[in-house]
């Protein structure tokens, strides 16, 4: 109920024009390492130091001007490039609607593909980002399409708050691929995601643990303790190897935690957005937290 407010609150246009005028000096710089480039290399240097590697986002969705969309796979080509030159530990995360999805699906596949070639001359990796429910199936259908040019370079997300997800996953695992698996941050109705927590966390486990015995390379993200206890039980009982999964967590969330399982030797990874359009992202780590939203509120109130 109070990620549902949240989310319907969000796209009220008072709302927003009051969180883009204060947001990022009451709390989203928690969240988001700047607007440039160059600050998020920082920050993903400082997590370097401290043992944890990174996956940066160019923060955006929902373009629908073919040249904000090329303009976008530039800023990914020049993450790669970056990401090369300084030997950063790190890898990019994007979204088909920051490619150009709602301008054409054939605009979003040709500016995917450019990036992950990109993504191979450099050996690095890119993983595509699952959004709403409306863009699931397509955004499934390019990933498989274009995995087979790419296998070493390209991975998917997969949200355990939708019922598809255990389908999805059988699915695309023959051969295995790389999966990055997540509770879900968009409001959705009934009929296509799970209501209840209880559900959501029962199927996230699941999900791991189908993943892993179906031999895919998964990255468990989360930073519910409750989940990663549960998780690491089942990695024990499967005696999974630990170059076979990682931990990931949002940047500004639980570190301590993340460095914690870095400190006792598995691999750790933080998701490091930055860039001007931050407000969408914003708004979903409010809704996922009632204390995110009771920071922002004091903070405001002290200005």
């Amino acid at each position: 109920m109070f990620r549902e407010m949240v989310l319907g609150l969000g796209n009220n246009r008072a709302v927003s024009s009051v969180v883009k005028r204060y947001g990022m000096q009451m709390g989203a710089a928690r969240f988001v390492a700047g607007d440039s480039l160059t600050s998020a290399i920082q920050v993903t240097r400082d997590l370097n130091r401290r043992g944890i590697l990174v996956t940066l986002d160019h923060l955006g969705e929902a373009v629908r001007e073919e040249r904000a969309a090329t303009q976008a796979r530039d800023s990914y080509l020049a993450m790669l490039d970056q990401i090369a030159s300084t030997q950063v530990k790190a890898n990019v995360s994007l979204k088909l609607t920051m490619m150009g999805l709602a301008v054409s699906e054939e605009l979003a596949r040709q500016n995917l593909i450019v990036i992950a070639q990109k993504a191979q001359e450099a050996k690095s990796f890119v993983r595509i980002d699952m959004e709403d429910s409306s863009v699931t199936s397509v955004t499934v259908a390019l990933f498989q399409e274009i995995w087979r040019q790419y296998p070493a370079h390209l991975g998917l997300v997969l949200q355990s708050y939708l019922y598809r997800s255990q389908d999805d996953l059988k699915q695309l695992s023959d051969p295995p691929k790389n999966f990055r698996i997540v509770k879900g941050a968009y409001q959705e109705p009934v009929s296509v995601a799970f209501p209840s927590k209880t559900d959501v966390d029962d199927n996230y486990v699941e999900l791991v643990k189908q993943s892993l015995d179906l031999g895919n390379y998964t990255a468990i993200a989360t930073h519910d303790e409750a989940i990663i206890g549960r998780v690491l039980k089942v990695i024990h009982h499967l005696d999974v190897p630990r170059d076979q999964f990682e931990f990931q967590m949002l940047y500004g969330v639980k570190l301590p935690v993340l460095e914690q399982l870095a400190r006792e030797g598995y691999t750790a990874r933080v998701y490091v957005p930055f860039g001007q359009d931050w407000y969408a992202y914003y708004v979903r780590r409010i809704a996922e937290r009632p204390a995110n939203l009771l920071f922002f509120a004091r903070a405001l109130i002290n200005r």
